[in-house]
Order: C-alpha cells, then structure tokens, then sequence
C-alpha cells in the first residue's frame, strides 16, 4: 500500500504540472527531453479513431521509417489477444516495408480497433461498419484469414457467417447446470 501511495504521489502532481504547462503533444523529442517519460511520450504511440496524426508518420529517413515500423509491428504483436496476434503481426511484418503514408494510416486505423470487434469482422462473425469494411488493409487482412479459414478449416466445425462461434466440447451439456452457450 505504501508502494501505491507513493507511486500516486509521484505521478498525479507530474500529470497535472506537464498538463497545465502545455496541451498534450505530439512530438517524439517531447519523449526524449528528459530521462523520465512525460504525458506526450506515453500518448504519442496511439491515435484515436478521429485524430490519426497523433502517431507521427515521418518517413523522410530511414531512422525514422525504422522506428515507426517497429513500433507498428509492436503494436500489431502485442495486443493481447493470441489469435490477433500471430494473424496481424504476420501480415504487418510482411507488408509493412512496402506501405505508404496512406497504408500506414490505414493500417492505424485497423490497429486502433479494439480485439474482440475486430476478430468478428476479420473471421466473418459480424459485419464490418462501413469505415472498416471500405479499410484497404482490413480488407487484405480479412481476405487473408477467410482463405486460410477456407483452405484449412472443415465448413461444418464453422458457424454461419454472421452467428458467433459457439459450439465447443461440452455443447451436448443441456442440463441445469451446463453453460447456455460455448464450452465455458
């Protein structure tokens, strides 16, 4: 407890003092200015849906490209959420050196996305909203798991397009005490 208390009292006055000197920035020295990290170094790996040019797209020299690449890999690897990992991380580490500005955007855009929405979608569950479905890198991405769904995997262990996969190991359960749906 005292480590938590601590830890708030080193952090909350820093936040409030970076936040009351200048708006949030975007700028990768703001990171570097200092051996601590700052508010702007923790906001300026991420982009929101509306505002993409908080991820600073420089792809003047190869240091840069470099660091946004691994950064965007990074991203796409870690997500926590294993089956998005391996697919996304795959397909960014094959096509992200052949990308533009715009297909980095893109590719921000499908990375913002939160991991179970963007697993219905990939693999067929649900529809894709407009935004994401017209996305040049969802779609090679979604077009890439439904050949792989299709060349690997058996039609009958899928559910229809549009249900949720549900049908687990112990799905022939039907008494009171047996889950409603899954193999939970």
């Amino acid at each position: 407890m005292a480590n938590l208390r601590r830890a708030i009292s080193y952090v909350i006055p820093r936040l409030l003092d970076s936040a009351s000197r200048s708006h949030v920035t975007a700028s990768p020295v703001a990171s570097h200015a200092s051996s601590r990290p700052s508010l702007g170094s923790v906001f300026r790996l991420y982009s929101s849906k509306d505002n993409i040019s908080l991820v600073d797209i420089d792809l003047s020299n190869e240091e840069s490209k470099r660091r946004l690449f691994n950064r965007l890999l990074y991203r796409s690897k870690q997500r926590g959420y294993l089956e998005l990992d391996l697919i996304l991380g795959k397909w960014v580490e094959d096509n992200v050196h052949s990308m533009d500005e715009s297909g980095i955007k893109s590719l921000v855009h499908v990375l913002d996305v939160e991991n179970p929405d963007l697993w219905k979608w990939l693999t067929g569950q649900e529809q894709p909203p407009e935004a994401i479905s017209t996305n040049p890198v969802f779609a090679a991405v979604h077009k890439k798991v439904m050949n792989n769904l299709d060349s690997h995997a058996a039609p009958e262990t899928r559910a229809t397009p549009g249900q949720p996969w549900v049908r687990g190991w112990d799905d022939f359960k039907k008494g009171r005490d047996s889950p409603i749906v899954g193999n939970q």
